[in-house]
């Protein structure tokens, strides 16, 4: 549970960071984090692509928080 809620929380400063310049907040970046690295671990699953250890879990949610962040600021037009 920690250790989800740790990189979740540094995937969404990450995923903060590439797509906006800084974070949203601490409980915003650990839910897209953690969502984020739900969606990015289906992902790599579809496309068989698999990371180990825990850079490769935070990389995971950091590539799954972009591509949500990018398909939020797609659908609702805000930047």
């Amino acid at each position: 549970m920690l250790y989800g809620l740790i990189v979740g929380l540094v995937a969404g400063l990450i995923a903060g960071w590439i797509m906006k310049g800084s974070g949203y907040g601490i409980i915003w970046n650990i839910i897209i984090g953690i969502i984020g690295g739900v969606f990015g671990s289906w992902l790599f699953e579809q496309l068989h692509i698999t990371w180990g250890g825990t850079i490769g879990s935070i990389g995971t949610a950091v590539v799954g928080a972009v591509v949500l962040i990018w398909l939020f600021r797609l659908i609702t037009g805000k930047k």
